[in-house]
């Protein structure tokens, strides 16, 4: 595979409009009316929403169903939570054996690999041998002595896929992966391709940060926006989109705040560096849009730890991707596919 984006153009409608208020990754106008069917669940430890047009409200209903029946079945599969999923059983075996892999499995640890090496590690699903050391809800974050023991198993170049076997094995010892860098975004993409085998033409399906749209709202945009890192209930830009995949990634999602070695407030956010095993503190948010779910949101993780300047550079290796950027200083950073769309303002 020689791109991580499949290199065709995004149809989008206009440059950034910072003037829709609503919260990010949220489809601005959210009511359920006409042919409109509207679903939501908690699944894989977020909001899950499915918003489609069908002129049978049955049919509706019943695809809104299949978008959460494969939410679930991906979380059964790929939730580090779940000690029977394949995800729990590659954490248990791979650093002692070579273990199996299911065929979707496989492929995913390979896009994994791929967007390791093209991030220059700054995207490495062996990171989890670090993140699970954080406790968000505790408010607790690793010591440096834990810290540094569990960087040592970090390194997606040890971890390898035997495409002739399929199987996956660890070669550091404490190695862990978690898929939560993308697992996401590939629901999303499943959910859309499920609800289009079933006739569906127009739909927004989100989980959490990742969306991704289908068709147009009947004749207009489906409209994104992007909130504000720092002032909860605003935005700083409404994106129309349509065909769309759209991944917002902000130090505000899961977090807590502590006090660093010389008394300044740090932000400890799941947003992890596999290089420092800490949270990066240059950029905010970082917004992606991309043709799938699943590149969007591993792009996304991936800028958040390179920073706006080098994000910038890899996106730009990258046909068919663009990129809303904010950094910890709150300055606004975009792709030249948006700039050259129309102007943009600085929040």
């Amino acid at each position: 595979m020689t791109s991580l984006a499949a290199e065709r153009p995004l149809r989008r409608y206009e440059a950034l409009r910072p003037e829709i208020p609503g919260h990010a990754n949220r489809q601005a106008a959210a009511t359920t009316t006409g042919g409109w069917v509207r679903r939501d669940e908690a699944i894989m430890g977020t909001a899950i929403t499915a918003e489609l047009w069908s002129d049978d409200a049955r049919s509706g209903h019943a695809a809104a169903a299949v978008v959460m029946a494969e939410m679930h079945r991906i979380d059964r599969r790929m939730s580090p939570h779940r000690a029977d999923s394949e995800l729990s059983r590659i954490n248990q075996g791979a650093g002692v054996r070579p273990v199996p892999l299911s065929e979707e499995m496989f492929r995913l640890l390979t896009r994994a690999q791929e967007f390791a090496a093209r991030s220059q590690g700054a995207f490495d699903i062996t990171y989890a041998a670090v993140g699970h050391l954080y406790d968000y809800r505790a408010g607790v974050a690793p010591e440096d002595a834990a810290l540094a023991a569990a960087r040592a198993a970090v390194g997606w170049q040890h971890l390898e896929l035997d495409a002739h076997t399929r199987t996956v094995r660890f070669h550091r010892p404490g190695m862990r992966i978690d898929l939560g860098g993308f697992a996401k975004g590939y629901a999303v993409d499943n959910a859309i391709a499920l609800v289009r085998q079933l006739g569906v033409r127009h739909a927004y399906i989100a989980a959490g940060g990742d969306s991704r749209v289908l068709g147009s709202r009947r004749g207009r945009p489906w409209t994104v926006a992007i909130r504000d890192p720092r002032r909860a209930g605003e935005v700083v830009a409404v994106l129309p989109l349509e065909d769309t995949a759209i991944s917002t990634s902000g130090d505000y999602e899961r977090y807590f705040d502590a006090p660093g070695p010389a008394g300044e407030v740090v932000r400890h956010h799941h947003l992890i560096d596999p290089a420092t095993g800490r949270s990066p503190r240059h950029v905010a948010s970082v917004t992606i849009l991309a043709p799938d779910g699943l590149t969007a949101e591993a792009l996304g993780k991936a800028v958040f730890v390179l920073g706006a300047a080098r994000g910038l550079e890899l996106l730009e290796t990258i046909p068919g991707v663009d990129a809303v950027i904010i950094d910890s200083q709150g300055r606004l950073h975009t792709t030249p596919g948006l700039k050259n769309a129309g102007a943009t303002s600085e929040p």
